[in-house]
């Protein structure tokens, strides 16, 4: 510990060293234009303890003090703080070429992630080659519906799953159960197989890494701060991160490699997942695609897609067991449109707009990534003003937005009647709710994450009644937030199903 601990100073040292001598032969020179605003910042560590423990929360209150456009210094990385919808519009739509990069986390330089992993590419042949297959081969509309049956069976086994727990009399964990959902949902659209099965190590092996990793990533990482602490990897997330990537990448690896065994018999017959979709793209020389590209793809769309869609639904759980009256109009129209005690499919999400307008609000005042994943400027950027120099890191704080009192009435109520009649949506055309992001870097996923999370939310509330483990009341639930990957709940969501009568 001493060791690590003068190793630090040293190289802390040095980087002050280095900074004071370039300030001194730069001193002359000034660019263009002047940085927005933002705090008084320490020496060193810049304004590293201004986050806290709630990153969006403290850059929020900052914001009202600094403006929606500020400026800090998170150790030698400059970082600029967009927490309007205005400005978010101008850095993702209007000046959008110039922020389209991004700022690589050293979590995900394990494996060499960053240099094949779709979120983190820079943009690139590779990176539009990937795009586009995701929003061709796997996203689009037709194939959404080819595999809708997929989704139908595993709300009927997420149904039972509870229905079994209902005559136990026990409590459930909701966001576990979503994961679970989730992830068996992926696996099936992708490989064609369950991955998650209480009674299979290699199942609960899998469901171990994958929280590890989203743990990991969330960590704040003294490495991305300190670019010169990179060689040493102080808190050791790179090296546990790569463990956990390798051991998803050789899963992945051994189902790609049999599956392409598989394609040569004679007899075989296409399954038509995303697995079967790769290969004849890579097969066919159709993009310049290989196996790695593939392996790195299906651990982003596990990694990303699970964690983001449980929390999601954990939060519109709790959000409806503490506003009881909106669970009771939200039963009422699923009555009217589809039938108590039915589940939701997808042909049904049109007739029910009061689903929809409590799926947005959940995105409005609990989105799983409040400041986004970071974009990074490709050269100085002027625009209000001011001027955002080449490699900061930029920062969208949609949390800050979605409680924006100049955009929403009463914006820390849970109020779904605020969407009704409204055309605001949630694929980044209006930037006042954007929890997946918007413009060319607007999350490939959105289509897929939406049709699950309708699904599970209407069948779950139509089918089931819910109270609190413990007899706790609605009003002293703890709804205190813990950060990874995703905003969680600090507490997970313990609730007792019963039928609806």
């Amino acid at each position: 510990m001493e060791l690590f601990t003068s190793s630090f100073l040293c190289l802390l040292f040095t980087w002050l060293l280095l900074q004071a001598l370039n300030k001194f032969r730069n001193g002359s020179k000034s660019r263009e234009g002047k940085l927005p605003p933002g705090p008084r910042c320490l020496p060193i560590f810049g304004n590293l303890f201004d986050l806290g423990d709630k990153p969006h929360r403290s850059l929020a209150k900052l914001a009202q003090i600094h403006g929606p456009v500020m400026s800090l210094k998170l150790g030698s990385l400059t970082t600029v703080v967009v927490s309007s919808e205005a400005m978010a519009k101008e850095i993702l739509q209007k000046h959008d070429l110039r922020f389209l990069n991004r700022t690589i986390l050293d979590s995900v330089r394990a494996c060499n992630h960053y240099e094949v992993g779709l979120p983190w590419l820079p943009v690139s042949p590779l990176w539009r080659t990937l795009r586009k297959v995701c929003n061709t081969h796997i996203f689009n509309n037709l194939k959404l519906d080819a595999s809708e049956h997929l989704r139908r069976d595993k709300i009927q086994q997420l149904i039972a799953h509870v229905g079994k727990t209902c005559l136990k009399g026990e409590a459930i964990n909701i966001g576990q159960a979503a994961f679970d959902a989730t992830i068996n949902l992926l696996s099936n659209t992708i490989f064609s197989v369950d991955l998650v099965d209480p009674n299979s190590s290699t199942a609960r092996e899998f469901k171990k890494t994958v929280r590890e990793i989203m743990i990991e990533v969330g960590k704040p990482n003294l490495a991305d701060c300190f670019p010169l602490l990179r060689k040493i990897d102080p808190q050791g997330i790179r090296r546990r991160m790569t463990v956990h990537f390798e051991k998803l990448l050789n899963l992945f690896g051994r189902m790609f490699d049999e599956r392409s065994e598989l394609r040569k018999s004679q007899d075989y017959t296409p399954l038509n997942d995303v697995l079967d979709t790769l290969l004849d793209v890579i097969e066919g020389g159709i993009e310049e695609l290989n196996k790695t590209h593939a392996l790195h793809l299906f651990l982003v769309l596990f990694v990303a897609g699970t964690d983001t869609t449980s929390s999601t639904l954990e939060w519109a759980m709790a959000e409806l067991l503490r506003n009881p009256h909106v669970l009771l109009k939200a039963r009422k129209e699923m009555e009217q449109a589809i039938g108590k005690k039915n589940p939701v499919e997808k042909s049904d999400i049109n007739r029910l707009p009061y689903l929809q307008a409590m799926i947005k609000e959940t995105f409005r005042m609990h989105p799983v990534a409040p400041l986004l994943l970071p974009h990074k400027t490709s050269s100085d950027a002027h625009f209000c003003g001011f001027t955002i120099l080449k490699d900061s890191q930029v920062l969208v704080n949609v949390w800050a937005i979605g409680r924006d009192p100049s955009l929403w009435e009463n914006p820390n109520d849970f109020m779904p009647e605020r969407f009704l009649g409204s055309e605001i949506d949630v694929k980044g055309r209006d930037f006042r709710l954007i929890p997946f992001g918007a413009g060319r870097r607007i999350c490939p996923g959105l289509p897929l994450a939406n049709r699950m999370l309708h699904l599970m939310l209407g069948s779950l509330i139509n089918v089931f009644d819910w109270e609190l483990e413990g007899g706790i009341s609605p009003s002293e639930m703890n709804m205190e937030e813990k950060i990874g990957l995703s905003v969680q709940m600090a507490k997970p969501l313990l609730v007792i199903p019963s039928l609806l009568v």
